[in-house]
């Protein structure tokens, strides 16, 4: 998650926050196994249970944890395409 300028990374239970951008992180990450929902949030795909339609052509992506996250309209198509759905 987008911080300002710095990442909170969610690993099980803790919440660091990483001095790098969420830019940064993304180029470092595998693009099989993470995604970038929106501006603010990566996902590891292996987190994800549930894919529901959400308002204006985006996504909503329920999280093992409980969290949810929003995929953007413009990222829906690219997650559709990756997922084939």
């Amino acid at each position: 998650e987008s911080v300002g300028n710095y990442a909170k990374v969610f690993f099980a239970g803790n919440k660091p926050l990483i001095l790098k951008s969420l830019n940064a992180l993304e180029e470092r990450l595998d693009e099989k196994t993470f995604f970038r929902a929106n501006r603010k949030h990566i996902v590891n795909m292996r987190m994800i249970e549930k894919i529901e339609p959400y308002f204006n052509g985006g996504l909503l992506l329920d999280l093992q944890g409980g969290e949810k996250v929003e995929v953007s309209r413009r990222q829906a198509v690219k997650f559709k395409e990756m997922m084939s759905l």
